[in-house]
């Protein structure tokens, strides 16, 4: 499954769409030249954006940048997910926001989302809250709307880059594995022990290029990412309210003390810390 253009259609006279997309078990590594912003509501969610691969816990809010690649959010998440997704006409920046000098912050706001940015905090429930309420209203006041979130955007200082450099598509172009089907190969055999030399096999590379090649894609060697796969998948289970020595060797690792350290190198948190603080959470909502 190699990497896709998506062809985005608008309805005429639109300058963007809004829209709850649901690719749920569907592997969409893709880009478009449209600017992208997405919020996606889950306990637990996979995000990988250029060369960025992290994980999302109950929510994220991301403005992804023309023709950088990127996983749907929704890719592998088994419980309940939301998503809203804002996609604007290819020549938003140039016909809409770089004519009207009031607009600078918003222009360099768009400008530096190639790197992908990742938005938290109150920023991120103030814009969700007027995502819902530009969705019924009329053309004009939805696009009045969607100005007055980028300027927020752009005003805030809750945001993160989630890549340091230029990964637009074409960085990519002369990518020729199939990244999808690393993917598939990570999600069925993540609770027992992957072989490198198996997966190099398979995508027909000799282990030492693959190695190569898996670190100039992701930054990451293919055992840390087979790591930070398992604990987003461990966070998974702890939401569920399985017991943390059940996840630990649900998830395919073989000793509780690693599997505590490692959660938390990547969280923060213990993986007790983590199941009690985002399961309240999760009650409190529900």
């Amino acid at each position: 499954m190699k990497i896709q253009k998506e062809i985005i259609a608008f309805e005429k006279e639109t300058s963007f769409k809004l829209f709850s997309p649901s690719l749920k078990n569907c592997f969409f590594w893709h880009y478009h030249p449209e600017i992208e912003l997405v919020y996606v509501e889950a306990l637990n969610g996979i995000r990988h954006v250029g060369r960025d691969i992290s994980g999302f816990t109950e929510s994220d809010l991301l403005l992804i940048g023309s023709n950088v690649p990127h996983l749907n959010f929704d890719y592998g998440i088994q419980t309940e997910c939301r998503q809203m997704v804002v996609q604007m006409r290819e020549n938003f920046l140039q016909d809409i926001i770089l004519p009207v000098p009031e607009f600078e912050n918003i222009k360099n706001l768009l400008e530096r989302s190639y790197l992908g940015l990742s938005f938290s905090g109150e920023t991120k429930k103030i814009v969700v809250e007027k995502l819902h309420m530009i969705k019924d209203k009329s053309p004009f006041n939805s696009l009045m709307g969607l100005i007055e979130i980028l300027h927020i955007l752009a005003e805030s200082n809750e945001v993160k880059e989630l890549n340091k450099e230029d990964t637009r598509i074409k960085w990519f172009l002369n990518d020729k594995i199939r990244m999808g089907t690393i993917y598939d190969y990570i999600h069925e055999n993540y609770d027992k022990k992957t072989n490198v030399n198996e997966i190099a096999k398979v995508v027909s590379l000799s282990t030492p290029a693959f190695c190569r090649y898996f670190k100039k894609q992701t930054n990451m060697t293919f055992t840390d990412f087979v790591n930070n796969y398992r604990i987003n998948q461990a966070k998974i289970f702890l939401l569920k309210d399985y017991s943390v020595t059940e996840v630990c060797f649900q998830v395919g690792f073989e000793s509780l003390s690693y599997f505590n350290k490692l959660f938390k190198h990547h969280t923060g948190e213990t993986p007790s810390e983590f199941k009690k603080k985002h399961l309240r959470n999760t009650e409190v909502r529900n």
